[in-house]
Formats: structure tokens, C-alpha cells, sequence
């Protein structure tokens, strides 16, 4: 029998860290994966996505190059290859998943490929193998779960409804696509096949597209998307999928139809097979943990997408190195307050922290700032100039509690605001921060300028 510190299931964003931080730690590590390294995220999520994001910009940007004094381009010969684009995704994912395997090896971490079969909270069954461990590990994510609405499990089999991973492996570029859901995956989705040419056409029964996000900066970048072309149906409930299309209702019932229909509705946590642990889950399914990552059963963690606490892959990442560094002596907790979310749409939105909203609910005496980027030169310049950064500060020492950011490059401006706010940092240290001139970031100075008294540019 092999016998390691930590067993690991689950080989993605969560898992894979926790793993090679564990190691690096002193301990000797298992990882079972019963599909790919990287996971979700790495094979059909983030990365993918991005790639293919990438991919839409670039010929975004080709089509408007007139508009930078580039000439000779015939805009009627310019086209995007759906096939080319697959297939540079697929080579970026396959780079990045050797590149864990590599790093596996480079830390002695071994891996187990297959499905894992909990005996116990310290051994494990894997392709007839037992592992013992004195630290189970669980970073197995979750899977769609799909709400009981007539037609959509007969649309999914035929192949006119689509999950995300399905979506990545279309064999074209569909003409008409509806995207159903209000989350993050369904508007980058939108974003992406809107900008390589679908009608797309949004729906969702919130309020606003982004249900957790800051509503001006929401509201600024669905006003964005529908200039862009995306039709946006807020407030509407799909009924049922019928040979003619998507039935919904909002005020009255219409039929919409689509080549294709992408569905975001609802997910669930991979925790089949871990019933006799009796780990305590919540209202939803999820197994609950403490700021440690432990579950309610000593020895065993909780990572990612399997807690429910926030579906993101940096988010399971720290996660995992929580997990692993309280596993190996370290005292370790997560501030859930400090977490940033990008949408990358066009433009990108980011937030961290505090929107004035939840600032009032808390009871905070505070002071918003908002820079607009149509004053910031490198947006000038870009001709990216659509969004804005808002600062959120108390008014007793001016600490930044919440920094919002709607712009082509808020997902890289982001990171400085949650670095000042891991410090504690304040709209006078923001201000006194000398930047780069002409960037982006300019506009995290200005907004900090317009909190302390006056903005510079405006």
C-alpha cells in the first residue's frame, strides 16, 4: 500500500496547485484525475475561452485598422476560420496541461489516472490500487445542472442545446445562437460569437446581466453589448424547447428561434461516491468548510468549485494552498473579501471588494470616485475609451474597500487594486503611486486623485 500526507482528487485548478504547493511544503502527494489535468478551467473553461476571445479581437481589430491609418486591407476577404481558431485553442490548452505535468515531475507529485473510490476518509481505491493518506483532499469541482424545462433534455441530446463544452467543439459557426443564462460564461460566450459574426441573443430573468456585479458598471457595459449588436431579453423565463424554438415568457409568451442554443442554468457539486463520508453539505449541495478548507471531518478538505463558496479558478487555487499550508503547519485563512471577478467581455469588467450598494448595507462612511477612461490618454489612443474605474474609499483613513473597473484592459488593472487592498492601502498611498504614462492604470491614479479633492485630467 502506497501511503502519502495528502491525497489529492481532483487534478484541476484546485487540485493541481494544492498539489505542487503541498510538495514544496515537504509532503509526499497523490493526485487522482479521472480526465484531464487542468480541469474545467484549463481544457473547457478559462483558457478556451480565452484563446478564442483573443482570437475575436484580433479580427475586431482587423476591421477597424483603417481607423489607425492602415490601409490595403479588403474588408470583404477578411474572415474568421472557426476551424483555425479551434485548433489554435486546443494547442494553447495542450501547452498548459504538458506544462502541469511537467511541473508534476519536477515536484515529485505522482499522479493517478482514473476514477478515485473513497473506502475511507484515509484510503482510496484507484484502478484497483489502495493509497493511504493521512489528508484527503477534495477538489472534484461541480457539473451542470440543468433545471427541469420541457424540451431541453430532447434539445440537448439532438444537439440544438449546448453546455459550454459542447459549445467549444461546434464544427461551425452558427448564424443565429441564443445564450441562455446571466452569469459570466454566458456573457463571454455572447461576447465571443457576437464579435466572429452570430445574431446572438441573450436571455435571463434578472434584472441585470451580471446579477453580482457593481449596477453602474453592469448597466454601462449591457448598454455596450447591445450597441455592439447582442439582443438582450432581461427579465424572461424560459418555458420550454419546441421544434420551432425557445418559448419564454416576460410580459407575453414569443417564440424565439436559433441554429443553436447555449444553456447556463444552474450547476451542481461532484460529490457522487463520497456519501458514506458524511460530510456535512449545504441548502445546495455543497460541501461546506471552514476558513481553513476543512470540512466538518477532520483531515479532509474542501477546495473550488466542490465548496460552492466562489466558482472561480483563482479562487480554488488559493483555496488549495490554504488547504495545504494549514495541512502542513502553516496557519493559513482566505479573505473571501479580497476576491476579484473579471468578465472579459468587450470591454472587460473587474471588480474587488465593496460596490456603494453592500458600503451602505455595512454601515461604512465612504466616499466614491469615479475616472472616466474617454480622459485617459493610452484609451485615447487605443480608441478603447467605453468604461470607467470607481474607487470606493472609507472617509476616517480613505482605505480603498471597493475598486470597480469597466475597460479594455480592467482584468490586468484589477490585480493592483487588490494588491493595495491586501495592504490596506488608501486613495493617498493610489495617488502618490507614480505610473507609467500613457497606461491604463492612469485611471486608478485619477480616480484616487478625485477621492482625495480634484482630479488631474478632468
Amino acid at each position: 500500500m502506497s501511503k502519502y500526507d495528502v491525497i489529492i482528487i481532483g487534478g484541476g485548478p484546485g487540485g493541481y496547485v494544492a498539489a505542487i504547493k503541498a510538495a514544496q511544503l515537504g509532503a509526499k502527494v497523490a493526485v487522482i484525475e479521472r480526465e484531464k489535468l487542468g480541469g474545467i478551467c484549463l481544457n473547457w473553461g478559462c483558457i478556451p475561452t480565452k484563446s478564442l476571445l483573443i482570437s475575436a479581437k484580433h479580427y475586431k481589430n482587423v476591421l477597424r485598422s483603417q481607423d489607425f491609418g492602415i490601409v490595403g486591407i479588403n474588408k470583404d476577404n477578411v474572415s474568421v476560420e472557426w476551424e483555425s481558431m479551434l485548433s489554435r485553442k486546443d494547442s494553447v490548452v495542450n501547452k498548459l496541461v504538458s506544462g502541469i505535468t511537467m511541473l508534476f515531475k519536477k515536484n515529485n507529485v505522482e499522479l493517478f489516472s482514473g476514477d478515485a473510490k473513497i473506502i475511507n476518509k484515509n484510503r482510496v481505491e484507484v484502478n484497483g490500487q489502495i493509497l493511504e493518506g493521512s489528508n484527503l483532499i477534495i477538489a472534484t469541482g461541480a457539473t451542470n445542472n440543468f433545471p427541469d424545462i420541457p424540451g431541453l433534455k430532447e434539445a440537448l441530446a439532438n444537439g440544438r442545446a449546448l453546455d459550454s463544452k459542447a459549445a467549444l467543439q461546434l464544427e461551425e459557426i452558427p448564424k443565429e445562437l441564443i445564450i441562455i443564462g446571466n452569469n459570466t460564461y454566458a456573457i463571454e460566450f455572447a461576447t465571443l460569437f457576437n464579435a466572429i459574426g452570430s445574431k446572438v441573443t441573450l436571455i435571463h430573468n434578472a434584472e441585470q446581466i451580471i446579477p453580482y456585479g457593481e449596477p453602474e458598471m453592469v448597466k454601462s457595459l449591457e448598454r455596450q453589448l447591445k450597441k455592439d449588436g447582442i439582443k438582450i431579453l432581461s427579465k424572461t423565463t424560459v418555458k420550454a424547447f419546441t421544434q420551432e424554438g425557445v418559448i419564454v415568457e416576460s410580459k407575453s409568451e414569443k417564440v424565439y428561434t436559433a441554429d443553436k442554443y447555449i444553456v447556463f442554468l444552474g450547476m451542481k457539486a461532484n460529490i457522487e461516491g463520497f456519501e458514506h463520508l458524511n460530510l456535512r453539505v449545504n441548502s445546495k449541495g455543497f460541501i461546506e468548510t471552514n476558513d481553513r478548507m476543512e470540512s466538518n471531518i477532520t483531515g479532509i478538505y474542501a477546495i473550488g468549485d466542490v465548496n460552492g463558496k466562489h466558482p472561480l479558478a483563482h479562487v480554488a487555487s488559493a483555496e488549495g494552498i490554504v488547504a495545504v499550508e494549514n495541512i502542513m503547519g502553516v496557519e493559513s485563512k482566505l479573505n473571501y473579501n479580497l476576491i476579484p471577478q473579471v468578465v472579459y467581455s468587450f470591454p472587460e469588467m473587474a471588480s474587488v471588494g465593496l460596490s456603494e450598494e453592500q458600503a451602505n448595507e455595512k454601515g461604512h462612511n465612504f466616499k466614491v470616485s469615479k475616472f472616466p477612461l474617454s480622459a485617459n490618454g493610452m484609451a485615447i489612443a487605443e480608441e478603447e475609451t467605453v468604461g470607467f474605474v470607481k474607487i470606493i474609499s472609507d472617509n476616517q483613513y480613505g482605505e480603498i474597500i471597493g475598486v470597480h473597473i469597466l475597460g479594455s484592459d480592467a482584468g490586468n488593472m484589477i490585480s493592483k487594486a487588490v494588491a493595495i487592498m491586501q495592504l490596506e492601502g488608501t486613495v493617498y498611498d493610489l495617488a502618490k503611486t507614480i505610473h507609467p504614462h500613457p497606461t491604463f492604470s492612469e485611471a486608478l491614479v485619477e480616480a484616487a486623485y478625485g477621492a482625495i479633492g480634484k482630479y488631474i485630467h478632468i
